[in-house]
Formats: structure tokens, C-alpha cells, sequence
């Protein structure tokens, strides 16, 4: 399988690439040409484009001939970078490529998601702070994954959860929405987020979904197994 990653040069990027060349795909990957050095462990085993991620142009050679593309959407400034990407992603892909994107559990499909206070809290306040700074704005995540939402292609919108760093603990369980008593724990490790999203492009089971995840190894995963 050839696959391109979108935003490759981030943390959850560089384990998707780790996961892709594991099973033995080819891969692109896209990042901002100041963060190329950041895949230079990667570069005589990938190919790297790069550019910003919501350039057309920058996506429509990336995504040439690959048959998934996995997008990390990171709402960068104020430019609608995120919304950008995703529709560059969806406009620029082959027809029957398999589109997984990455997004955080605050985003909802059908309003049938429950959220903790904390959580709507650290949403608000923390979004607020970051329009405000002119740094992130996560009202242009919600407005990607509503364009993702709306699109009949053959997407996939993975929900994490709070992130950590350490070993693999496998494929994390998912769940249709947050709220569900099996992700209380509300905790996953980064480089099995990374996992699911390259496990993902391989399972039609996922297509026109948006999974919301959490570790195999989480206490309230555990409790539901």
C-alpha cells in the first residue's frame, strides 16, 4: 500500500510513519519545509514533500498514486489552516482512497457525545486563550471535520484521547461515542493513537466513522472486556 501522511514531521506523524514502514508500505510525507530535519532518520526510506499542509498544490503531488491518506489536523493560526487541509485532503485524493484523519474527542459527529465538565471546560477556556494568542484556533478543527462529516468519500475521523508517551500497549479499543463507560480512563499512548490511524486505513469496517478511543490497557477498557 502506498500511503501518504499529512503532517508527518509531528510526534504523532514521525509513529505513523514508524507503523506504515512496519507493515511494509510506502510512504510520503508531508510537513512544512522548516521541519523537514525533523524526518531525517526517515529520509532513504520515505519520501518527503515539503510544504504547508493546506497548499493544494503542495497536496496534489503528495497524494499522487496513494491509495491512503492519513492527516493530522492541527488548526495552526488563523487561517483556517485545518479546514485548508482537510479540504485539499478530500478534493485532491484518488476516488477510492481510504482518508483517516486525527482530531481530538471534543469533536462530534451527532451531538450525542457526553462530555466531562472538565473537559468542556479545558475546551473553552483553553481554545479562548489560543484564539486569543492567535496560536490555535479549535473552532477551524470543527469546521474540518464538519467538511470531513459532509463528504462521501471513503473517510475515517479518529477521536483521541488524552495523550502519553511510552511503549505500545496494542491496538486501542474504540467506541461510538465519548461518554461510553469503556473510555473513562481517558488515556492513550501516543504511539498506539498512531497505530489505530494507520490500522484504520486498512479496515472498511471504519469507513464513514469517527471513532473514539482509548487504551487496550486503560482500567475502564479493561473493566468492559
Amino acid at each position: 500500500m502506498k500511503v501518504c501522511i499529512v503532517g508527518a514531521s509531528g510526534k504523532l506523524g514521525q509513529y505513523m510513519i514508524e507503523h506504515s514502514l512496519a507493515r511494509g508500505h510506502e510512504v510520503v510525507g508531508v510537513c512544512r519545509a522548516q521541519s523537514v530535519d525533523k524526518l531525517e532518520r526517515f529520509k532513504d526510506r520515505i519520501t518527503i514533500v515539503p510544504g504547508p499542509t493546506d497548499d493544494r498544490a503542495v497536496i496534489a503531488e503528495a497524494v499522487r498514486g496513494c491509495d491512503a491518506v492519513l492527516t493530522v489536523l492541527v488548526p495552526w493560526g488563523m487561517t483556517h489552516y485545518a479546514s485548508g487541509t482537510a479540504r485539499a485532503v478530500l478534493e485532491l485524493s484518488a476516488p477510492r482512497a481510504r482518508l483517516v484523519f486525527s482530531c481530538g474527542w471534543h469533536i462530534t459527529r451527532d451531538g450525542q457525545d457526553v462530555y466531562s465538565k472538565k473537559l468542556l471546560t479545558l475546551v473553552k477556556v483553553g481554545g479562548f486563550l489560543a484564539k486569543l494568542a492567535r496560536v490555535v484556533d479549535i473552532d477551524d478543527q470543527v469546521a474540518a471535520c464538519d467538511l470531513i462529516f459532509k463528504s462521501d468519500r471513503r473517510w475515517t475521523v479518529v477521536r483521541g484521547s488524552d495523550l502519553e508517551e511510552g511503549p505500545s500497549e496494542g491496538l486501542p479499543i474504540w467506541r461510538e461515542h465519548v461518554g461510553d463507560p469503556a473510555l473513562a480512563s481517558n488515556l492513550t499512548r501516543r504511539t498506539d493513537f498512531a497505530l489505530f490511524m494507520v490500522a484504520a486505513a486498512e479496515d472498511d469496517g471504519l469507513v464513514q466513522k469517527a471513532p473514539a478511543i482509548v487504551s487496550r490497557a486503560a482500567p475502564s477498557a479493561q473493566q468492559a472486556a
